[in-house]
């Protein structure tokens, strides 16, 4: 297994850096330094996209995708809420999608986060099922 350049093994809990101020919950912490472990360049709630307007074509409602990557062009959207409690960002999912169709955008869902959180040895156990 390979070190990182700090010496610390990727399955080694302390990779994950200690920035929580930056982030709405501990799981996008957890995603952000796997990006950063393979390489990849991202960015954090980069941009705001409405959703709605009121009459005066004001936004009213907005949708604020987790993480931008820069090299692919992609959006990505976190979610480790319960399946059962995703239908609201789902529904802003399906939004975005339609308002703005030219612009990629990934969910990852609670299930497959988990399981790259475990495959790199993250201790999940701090991850809340309500979070994001």
């Amino acid at each position: 297994m390979s070190l990182l350049p700090d010496g610390t093994s990727p399955r080694h809990p302390s990779f994950v850096p200690v920035h929580r101020e930056r982030f709405a919950n501990i799981s996008e912490e957890i995603f952000a330094a796997l990006l950063t472990l393979y390489g990849v360049a991202w960015t954090y709630e980069p941009l705001e996209f409405p959703l709605a307007w009121n009459e005066r074509g004001e936004p009213t409602r907005a949708f604020r995708p987790d993480f931008y990557l820069p090299a692919t062009h992609t959006f990505i959207e976190l979610t480790v809420l319960e399946q059962r409690l995703v239908t609201k960002k789902n529904r802003k999912v399906r939004e975005f999608r339609a308002l703005y169709p030219e612009i990629a955008i990934q969910v990852v869902y609670r299930g497959d986060f988990l399981a790259l959180a475990r495959r790199h040895g993250v201790d999940v156990t701090s991850v809340n099922p309500q979070a994001a």
